[in-house]
């Protein structure tokens, strides 16, 4: 495998949405969409480079099972995928959060934009941290050049606590202990 450094941060936002928040995060990607969906989709990508992959594509609404890997141990979580728009619109539960991707042709490649609703404002300096990880392995992996899956104590390893205290920073968050 590769060797991996985190990339600067990117622009990324918390907004209340209704009861909850929404941390909000957008990506470039030079690839089309077509490519980017596969790496969201797809149980085999998934394994590349995300915290979890599932027991089906996730390309029709409808229950799934995600597979959360952190470290060598792997937990199943029953999920819905609550909207399936090949190539451009993805939304499922994880857990009590929901992930909403949202892909968008742009000039010269695919802009990504993320929205993870979550319970706590407080932890969205840590999940931001934990999606830029994921979305640089992404980017590398749809380069050509995969490191595989930072997640748990590894992730630790790789600039996660330096990101973390950056986002929080950027989204006006107490500083981490």
């Amino acid at each position: 495998m590769n060797a991996y450094e985190p990339g600067p941060i990117r622009p990324a936002e918390v907004t209340r949405s209704g009861d909850r928040w929404a941390l909000i995060f957008t990506r470039d990607f030079p690839q089309p969409p077509a490519a980017v969906w596969a790496a969201l989709t797809e149980p085999d990508e998934l394994r590349q480079w995300a915290p979890y992959t599932a027991d089906r594509p996730l390309t029709a609404t409808g229950p799934v099972t995600l597979i959360a890997i952190d470290d060598a141990e792997e937990r199943e979580l029953p999920g819905e995928i609550t909207a399936a728009e090949p190539p451009v619109l993805l939304e499922f539960t994880w857990e009590t959060d929901v992930l909403r991707w949202e892909l968008s042709a742009e000039a010269g490649g695919t802009r990504l934009r993320l929205t993870h609703r979550m319970d706590d404002r407080a932890s969205s300096g840590m999940v931001a941290a934990g999606w830029h990880v994921c979305l640089d392995v992404v980017e590398l992996l749809l380069s050509g050049t995969p490191v595989g899956p930072i997640t748990g104590q590894q992730a630790l390893d790789h600039g996660w606590t330096e990101l973390q205290a950056r986002y929080a920073e950027q989204l006006g968050l107490e500083p981490p202990q």
